[in-house]
């Protein structure tokens, strides 16, 4: 095959690499093997440095440090009581760091990197490519994504990179990788898109991954990845590795879903606002595909329907079964999150149901949960049990937040200090507290008075993923 007049257009790459390919033609036993001898230098010479240079001025490295105080006299004093002074748990200062890599996405200085590079971090530093450094300012962290956007201060001249639409991608795409791997500066591999839609894989909330084989290593997260066109696609978030090194495995969060995230920085929220359905999910497997009389397992079984939420107000019933958000197909819970969770949260969302096995459209109202009755926080800093510990009225978008039940009311914790006391005698964020000493606790006015009560004994009732258990604390 002889092609005339190739040029390195590397949105065409996918065909420049076929039309370079020399074919061999055999036209039987006595057939000579032709070779086609290559016209011009595009034809021999085959590179992804024009992509490299579009992008990689964008491409930085993250250095995000926690440096802890130590908690006030009070508490400290309370620990002790319940762990002795040389308790190994006793709280003192200490120092954290973490290494990863980010993508300036914007010239007004806004990176996106992995939140699990800068978690619990409160100080951090973004190197450029051109070895300048600058502070940054956090501006959202979104532990469901495993995404985080920052804000460099004071930054000029930056080079960024645009979103692409990882919607439009196909397993077989050549991506580029790049990134800060061992923290040995910036490295570029390459490979292919290996699969799509890669869910349960135990990363985060929104399982809806990029696989690639291109190489990605420890100090790669929250680097870019990138297609021919030179747009980011996806940001590298984990390997699938049993050494520690890179065994052609990667996972990178899709830009379609990075984009959800930025938009909420860039509006000024400090969490991303989700839609909510207000319906309990789980996998249809080969059983329930049967019994619904499906071909394959398919979709997402309806379990139970808040009786105040969208779901229940468009008519979705326990038992249905949802098979395509907006035509697109979803196969478990992650897929659906991720398919509802891009269609925002205003106007409407057409979902397929499978019922009675008959399939049927249903509207569904796009609305964030609603924070009804207000969270009314209370922060308990006594020598209680819940010192460290912030609880907040259930609601529906504490629910959501929090990746609970929702329930009509109640109290839960929202918040949880680490290394407090409240998180050493074991309570967890996302905890229920049903009662105390007895007495059911329906608002944060009831927990309060309740724990500050004299007497220095308490009787905790907790609700924690639908099992009920009862714990004495005293001082």
């Amino acid at each position: 095959m002889l092609i005339k007049g190739l040029t390195m257009r590397f949105s065409l790459f996918r065909l420049s690499i076929a039309a370079a390919s020399l074919a061999i033609g055999i036209a039987g036993a006595q057939a000579q093997t032709q070779r086609v001898i290559p016209e011009s230098k595009a034809q021999v010479q085959l590179s992804f440095a024009p992509v490299v240079r579009q992008t990689a001025g964008a491409v930085v490295n993250v250095y995000a440090k926690r440096n802890d105080r130590r908690q006030n006299a009070a508490i400290e004093e309370y620990f002790r009581r319940f762990f002795g002074d040389n308790a190994p748990g006793v709280p003192r200062g200490r120092s954290q760091s973490s290494l990863g890599s980010g993508v300036i996405v914007d010239s007004s200085g806004l990176v996106i990197t992995n939140n699990h590079v800068i978690e619990n971090m409160n100080e951090v530093k973004v190197a450029l490519a051109d070895r300048r450094e600058f502070e940054a300012d956090i501006l959202l962290r979104d532990s469901r994504t495993d995404i985080a956007v920052l804000k460099l201060k004071d930054a000029t001249n930056l080079q960024a990179v645009e979103l692409g639409d990882s919607e439009a991608l196909q397993v077989g795409d050549i991506v580029l990788a790049i990134g800060n791997p061992f923290g040995v500066g910036q490295t570029v591999t390459q490979g292919i898109v290996s699969a799509l839609a890669r869910t349960q894989v135990g990363i985060s909330d929104y399982q809806f991954f990029i696989q690639t084989d291109a190489a990605i290593n420890p100090g790669n997260s929250g680097g870019a990845l990138i297609d021919m066109s030179g747009r980011v696609v996806g940001i590298n978030t984990a390997i699938y590795s049993r050494s520690g090194g890179s065994i052609g495995i990667g996972f990178a969060v899709p830009s379609s879903m990075v984009r959800v995230v930025l938009n909420s920085a860039k509006g000024g929220a400090k969490n991303v606002v989700r839609p909510w359905l207000g319906a309990r999910l789980q996998p249809v497997d080969g059983d329930i595909a049967n019994g619904l009389g499906l071909e394959r397992p398919t979709g997402v079984l309806v379990t139970s329907v808040y009786d105040k939420g969208p779901a229940a107000e468009a008519g979705l019933r326990r038992g249905d079964a949802i098979l395509e958000v907006d035509g697109q197909p979803v196969d478990n819970p992650d897929s659906f999150g991720y398919r509802f969770t891009l269609k925002g949260t205003q106007g409407q969302a057409p979902l397929t149901v499978l019922r009675g096995g008959k399939q049927t459209t249903i509207q569904v109202r796009l609305m964030p949960p609603p924070e009804n009755p207000p969270r009314d926080p209370v922060r308990s800093r006594g020598r209680t049990p819940f010192a460290g510990a912030t609880l907040v009225n259930m609601s529906p978008a504490v629910a959501d937040e929090l990746q609970i039940d929702v329930a009509d009311d109640g109290v839960v914790v929202a918040e949880l200090e680490e290394r407090s006391v409240a998180a050493s005698v074991g309570f967890e964020k996302g905890d229920q507290i049903v009662a105390i000493n007895g007495e059911r606790v329906a608002n944060t006015r009831d927990a309060d008075r309740l724990i500050n009560r004299n007497g220095g004994y308490w009787e905790i009732t907790v609700s924690r993923g639908g099992r009920i258990f009862t714990t004495v604390l005293g001082r």
